[in-house]
C-alpha cells in the first residue's frame, strides 16, 4: 500500500445534535506571562510538555528549515499550542521558523477584542486577518453551515500560510480529538480510520498539516488555561452558536461512560489505530480502490486458524 497520506477525514459537522458549547472559566485572575510559560515546563511537564516533544519526534512533525504557521482560533487548544511552540523555539535548536496566524471569520467585536487581548498578554505576535467565512457559509449552506464553514476556514488558513512562505500549518487537535474521530468513523462512518498526526494538503502544493498536541489529553489543556487565568474563546460562531452541535459531543460522552466500565478505554481506542492487522479485516481501501480479503485468500499461506489447536 502507498503511504500517501492526504486530507480525507470524517466531517461530523454534517450531523445535527443539540449541544451548547461548554464555557471554560479561569480559576483566578490572569497570571504574569513568565509564570504561565514556566508552568508548561514545570507544572505540566509530564502531561503537556513531554507529550508535545514526544509527538514531534515520534511522528517527525518538524524538519530542518520548516516554516510553520501556527493557527490560532483563540480557543484553549490553539493558545497552548502557540505557547508550546514558543517555548520549543526558545530552548530548542531553532531549526525552524514560526508564524502565528488568526482568521477573523466574522467575529462579534467583543470576541475579536478578547482574541487580541489574550494574544497580547501571552506574548503571541499573531497576525489577524479578516475573512467573511461566517456570512458566506450561512448564505450558501443555510441550516447546516458547519461543514461549509470548516472547509472554508481550512482553505483560508492554507492560503494565508502560503502567503507567509510557510510549508506547514499547525493545528490544535489533541489526544481526545483523535480517539473521538476514530469512534466517529466506526459508529457514524462505517469505516476504521483515525485523525492522523500529519497530512499532506490536497489542494495546496507542498503544504502539510501537523498536529503537535496529538498525545496531550484535553483535561490537562483545560487545567493549564484555567490556572493561567486566561478566558479563552469558547463558542465564537456567529451563525450556529448554541443551535447546532455535532455527534462529536455525543461520542465524547460515550467514551466517558465506557471508561467507567472498561480499563484504559481511551488508550485502547488510540492504540487500536496502531495495531491494525490487515489479515484480520474483511476489506480495506487504498488509493480509492477497495480490496477484499478474498482477493488474496488462496495465495496467502498465512490464513490459518491458529486457535484450532
Amino acid at each position: 500500500m502507498k503511504n500517501n497520506y492526504r486530507e480525507n477525514e470524517i466531517d461530523d459537522s454534517k450531523v445535527k445534535a443539540e449541544f451548547v458549547c461548554e464555557e471554560i472559566l479561569p480559576f483566578n485572575d490572569k497570571k504574569p506571562l513568565q509564570e504561565i510559560e514556566r508552568s508548561l515546563i514545570k507544572t505540566y511537564r509530564k502531561q503537556v510538555w513531554a507529550k508535545f516533544i514526544r509527538a514531534i519526534k515520534e511522528y517527525q512533525l518538524i524538519q530542518d528549515g520548516d516554516r510553520i504557521a501556527v493557527a490560532i482560533s483563540g480557543g484553549k487548544d490553539s493558545l497552548i499550542l502557540a505557547k508550546l511552540f514558543q517555548e520549543l523555539y526558545r530552548y530548542g535548536k531553532k531549526n525552524f521558523e514560526l508564524e502565528f496566524i488568526a482568521m477573523d471569520p466574522g467575529y462579534h467585536p467583543d470576541i475579536r477584542t478578547l482574541l487580541e487581548e489574550n494574544c497580547q498578554h501571552l506574548g503571541i505576535p499573531v497576525k489577524i486577518y479578516e475573512a467573511d467565512v461566517f456570512e458566506v457559509a450561512n448564505r450558501i449552506a443555510g441550516d447546516y453551515p458547519c461543514y461549509m464553514c470548516a472547509r472554508m476556514r481550512r482553505g483560508s488558513l492554507y492560503t494565508k500560510a502560503q502567503e507567509l512562505g510557510c510549508n506547514k500549518l499547525a493545528l490544535g487537535h489533541h489526544f481526545n480529538d483523535v480517539i473521538e474521530t476514530t469512534m466517529l468513523n466506526v459508529l457514524c462512518g462505517a469505516n476504521f480510520k483515525t485523525m492522523m498526526p500529519k497530512l499532506k494538503a490536497q489542494n495546496f502544493e507542498n503544504m502539510e498539516i501537523i498536529r503537535p498536541l496529538y498525545l496531550i489529553k484535553e483535561d490537562y489543556i483545560i487545567r493549564w488555561i484555567k490556572n493561567s487565568g486566561i478566558m479563552p474563546l469558547n463558542c465564537a460562531c456567529m451563525v450556529a452558536a448554541k443551535k447546532i452541535g455535532s455527534k462529536r459531543h455525543e461520542i465524547k460522552e460515550l467514551i466517558k461512560n465506557l471508561d467507567k466500565t472498561f480499563d484504559n478505554v481511551e488508550m485502547s481506542i488510540f492504540k487500536a489505530a496502531e495495531n491494525v492487522n490487515i489479515k484480520g479485516v474483511l476489506g480495506y481501501e487504498d488509493e480509492g480502490d477497495k480490496h477484499s480479503f478474498l482477493d488474496f485468500y488462496d495465495e496467502d499461506n498465512n490464513n490459518y486458524d491458529y486457535e484450532e489447536n
